[in-house]
């Protein structure tokens, strides 16, 4: 297990016992343009996924962490969602097909440069077109980074996500900072774009 999964499956065990399954505020944002057949890389606990299912729309959720996504098919079973959770190795995981909405939360800066913004050009073909791709990252000025794999990630510049998607109907974007542990920072992008129709 790498350290970035390991960090994460220690916060999604915790969280778990806590009962924290709500969305966090970027899943928030980008919830109201979710449609159609979503794809969710990184899902985590798989918070967007159910309140993407719970309105009616089927999800194929992926993440690296085990325990996050067997948590998520025992509940969206419970709930009785169209949700179908994978264990898969993101960094070259193959995707099949194209999906109305492809949603990638806080996992893009995991990856070192090549690979993340190659996922960042996965994503567009992914999405079909007049379908919705929303996107959130890590940016340069974050200094927490007791996460990320020494020599293994990538913090976005802060109009990154806006070029990637030239060309595309920006419909929400975002740039926050949040205080984290040891008097650091997080600063985050956020965008969700929906992709012409002829593209």
């Amino acid at each position: 297990m790498n350290q970035s999964i390991q960090f994460f499956d220690v916060q999604f065990r915790k969280q778990l016992a806590r009962q924290e399954l709500s969305l966090n505020p970027f899943e928030q944002a980008i919830l109201p343009f979710v449609k159609g057949n979503m794809l969710d890389l990184g899902c985590g606990l798989g918070n967007l996924s159910i309140a993407a299912a719970q309105c009616g729309y089927p999800v194929l959720a992926l993440d690296g962490c085990a325990s996050a996504v067997a948590a998520l098919n025992e509940r969206a079973g419970r709930l009785g969602l169209p949700v179908r959770a994978r264990v898969a190795n993101l960094a070259d995981a193959a995707v099949a097909g194209r999906f109305d909405t492809v949603a990638c939360v806080g996992l893009l800066m995991f990856f070192p440069p090549v690979q993340a913004y190659g996922w960042l050009n996965r994503i567009k073909e992914l999405t079909c077109p007049g379908g919705v791709a929303a996107v959130n990252v890590l940016i340069e000025g974050t200094t927490y980074l007791e996460m990320f794999n020494p020599g293994g990630y990538t913090l976005f510049g802060q109009d990154a996500l806006h070029d990637a998607f030239s060309g595309w109907q920006v419909l929400h974007a975002a740039v926050e900072q949040f205080d984290a542990p040891g008097n650091t920072v997080k600063r985050f992008s956020t965008v969700v774009a929906r992709r012409p129709q002829g593209g």
